[in-house]
């Protein structure tokens, strides 16, 4: 292992850690008093507007024509073609870390589909609720293979580079204090001033979710040269986001999610949806529309979730599609009769 030099004198003590990293917590955020009108505010625009992150190969990230690509843009498409039939009907607004909850908050937004982490303070405190967890990660660390490091109990004295304003902040702290491990943060707010520092050297490790340092590492140059540490250092449940005070729209968010776990449990795809409407199963049945009147329930169109399959497919097409090709494995989010996390309540 090559040793991190001066950097161990530049290191900050235990106790500066704590100092400014914590989530800054205002008191109680109060929805906006549109807030229960989400879906009627959708319907009058002619289409859905979606936080999505700045830019995360895999998730979020606009493409050379300016399309937006990814698994969590495919949320954004799916709740579109659930509330219209139509897919594009969405608009896709960029935000950083900082600024996602107030973009929520303020209606710039109508929901998040952003590698947000599901936390207690989140949900009581900033005037949002969190409605499906559609990605459960963890956070841990990435250097360059030159440096011999094979665990991140060996990065004292480094800097570590990482983005304010997220959990991934405070565990970095956390987890150095528990392990009495001296560091120096790079913190920067915009990911691609951060992982530039990374990747020039100006850190010696970069920490996120481990889903994002996948999707960081496949799109350097020579993804060899960077090597994801096996540690994971905390639980980070990724979750769609709405508005406080709108049981509705929450709930079609929520069953979209449930809905793409439903249908590749009962092996209904993109490419079969409509043959499927045959299929004598009563929860097929119930979820293609074909009896039940659950859209109704929702708000929406009785044959909304055949929208929603034809526009994306299910969750584990949506995966396969746009994480496999990072190298990131379904592990805690396969599906329950696979041994994952992934599980949907029933269509009934």
């Amino acid at each position: 292992m090559q040793p991190f030099g001066p950097s161990l004198t530049r290191a900050l003590s235990i106790a500066a850690l704590g100092i400014g990293l914590a989530l800054p917590l205002a008191a109680k955020a109060q929805a906006p008093a549109g807030a229960a009108n989400t879906l009627d505010a959708v319907r009058a625009r002619g289409s859905l507007i979606c936080g999505v992150n700045t830019g995360l190969a895999g998730f979020a990230q606009p493409d050379s024509q300016g399309v937006w690509r990814g698994f969590d843009a495919d949320y954004c498409r799916a709740v579109a073609a659930a509330i219209f039939g139509d897919p594009n009907k969405v608009r896709f607004v960029p935000t950083t870390a900082q600024v996602r909850f107030t973009a929520l908050q303020s209606g710039e937004v109508d929901m998040l589909a952003r590698n947000t982490t599901w936390t207690l303070s989140r949900d009581t405190s900033l005037g949002l609720d969190f409605t499906a967890t559609n990605f459960y990660d963890g956070q841990g660390f990435m250097v360059k293979a030159s440096a011999g490091v094979k665990s991140a109990k060996e990065l004292e004295g480094a800097t570590i580079c990482v983005q304010p304003g997220t959990t991934t902040e405070q565990n970095l702290t956390d987890w150095a204090r528990a392990n009495r491990i001296r560091f120096t943060p790079v913190v920067i707010e915009r990911l691609e001033e951060l992982l530039s520092a990374y990747v020039s050297g100006r850190c010696d490790a970069y920490t996120t979710d481990v889903s994002g340092l996948a999707a960081t590492r496949s799109a350097q140059q020579r993804p060899a040269d960077h090597l994801i540490l096996p540690d994971i250092i905390s639980k980070e449940p990724l979750a769609l986001g709405v508005r406080q005070g709108d049981a509705r729209f929450a709930d079609i968010t929520r069953w979209v999610h449930f809905l793409l776990l439903s249908a590749e449990e009962f092996g209904i795809t993109q490419a079969n949806v409509d043959q499927m409407a045959n299929d004598p199963r009563p929860e097929v049945q119930r979820i293609l529309g074909k009896n039940g009147g659950l859209g109704e329930m929702l708000g929406l169109q009785n044959g909304w979730a055949v929208n929603v399959l034809k526009a994306v497919g299910n969750y584990g097409e949506l995966f396969q599609r746009h994480l496999v090709p990072l190298g990131i494995q379904r592990g805690p989010n396969a599906l329950w009769t696979q041994g994952g996390l992934q599980f949907s309540p029933p269509f009934r």
